[in-house]
């Protein structure tokens, strides 16, 4: 039996979408390539009301870590990693991986990167690079990232780089307005669609900093990947064709929804997971106010069995998540995100509070 997916990732992907994996497999030096791909980056620019640069790469979102940490920090040059969970504390390794030096501003799991935090540190140190994860999955909290831009944008020797990999497409984020420079995420979360695409949305600060950076890599060398699709419209190493049709047609129902209904969407399914939990008697993991809008991570107030409710809710063909490596069986976690509807969530949740007698 086929269990819906309510997990922060991959989501549940429509049937249409799907099938249009399917078109007939094009040469990625033909012309036909070049109109797909400037169809997919052309609606990506209109969904995100951004004049800034956008590619789209053949891998997880997680090679935008590497990038960011390959292309951003200039040799001898500091970064500032915020991290308040499992997925930012990843990046964090990722840009010391890639031999910069960082600072870390650690807050308790549960709790949000301020503003005034990064501030602090900024006014005490001169960085190349702040990292902070818009939408921390492990821990369903989200950072005011209009805040943070505002206040990073008061630094211009200092660039922005946002975790978004479980908000881009369901949260209402808009670079351009938020004064981001590096933005990413993955296309098995709100975007409603398999793995195996990483969406990019950078500034013309990114490439001039990548200019100064001498060891890019090869498959993470942005600079090139820019600069390849400004001369011929393409991507330097072979693109995920199939992904891109799906990319492309899904781009087209999410335009026809627009950005502000489609985060309505997102936002009330949150609500209505969020008041469940706590007339339950759960408690929101996230701190008041920085809860995210496409995954709901629930503390396990009541002791419940996780592992046995997802055993049943197979049955019924739903899944959810349990806690996050440390916070297993000590916290749930609701995916609400992607082409999930307030009635599938609704189902859900009326299938928990009858298995666990809530």
């Amino acid at each position: 039996m086929h269990r819906k997916l309510f997990i922060p990732g991959p989501t549940e992907v429509e049937k249409d979408v799907l099938e249009a994996q399917l078109k007939p497999m094009i040469g990625h030096r033909h012309k036909d390539f070049t109109a797909l791909y400037a169809s997919v980056l052309g609606q990506l620019k209109e969904f995100f009301n951004t004049s800034q640069h956008i590619v789209v790469i053949a891998a997880s979102g997680s090679i935008a870590m590497d990038i960011a940490g390959r292309n951003l920090v200039r040799a001898g040059r500091k970064t500032l990693c915020c991290i308040n969970g499992s997925f930012s504390d990843r990046m964090s390794k990722a840009i010391k991986g890639c031999g910069n030096e960082i600072d870390i501003l650690e807050v308790e799991w549960g709790q949000a990167i301020k503003p005034e935090m990064i501030e602090e540190k900024l006014k005490e140190n001169e960085y190349d690079l702040v990292t902070v994860c818009q939408n921390e999955t492990s821990t369903g909290v989200k950072c005011d990232l209009k805040a943070i831009g505002e206040v990073i944008n008061k630094y211009p020797n200092t660039l922005l780089s946002v975790d978004a990999v479980s908000s881009l497409g369901g949260d209402l984020i808009f670079p351009d307005e938020m004064k981001t420079d590096f933005v990413f995420a993955s296309t098995q979360k709100a975007f409603a669609m398999p793995p195996g695409l990483a969406i990019v949305i950078y500034s013309d600060d990114v490439i001039t900093r990548g200019n100064e950076v001498k060891s890019r890599g090869l498959y993470t060398d942005l600079v090139q990947i820019h600069n390849y699709f400004e001369k011929k419209q393409q991507t330097p190493s072979t693109p995920a064709i199939s992904l891109l049709n799906a990319l492309d047609y899904q781009l087209g129902k999410m335009l026809k929804e627009g950005a502000v209904n489609r985060y309505k969407r997102h936002l009330e399914m949150a609500e209505y997971t969020q008041k469940w939990a706590l007339d339950n008697g759960f408690k929101l993991f996230a701190e008041d106010g920085y809860a995210s809008v496409t995954v709901s991570t629930i503390e396990n107030t009541l002791n419940k069995d996780i592992g046995e409710l997802n055993k049943t809710l197979a049955e019924r063909g739903m899944e959810i998540a349990n806690g996050y490596g440390p916070l297993k069986g000590k916290t749930f976690r609701i995916g609400h995100m992607g082409d999930h509807t307030l009635d599938s969530i609704k189902e859900l949740l009326d299938n928990i509070t009858e298995i666990w007698n809530l």
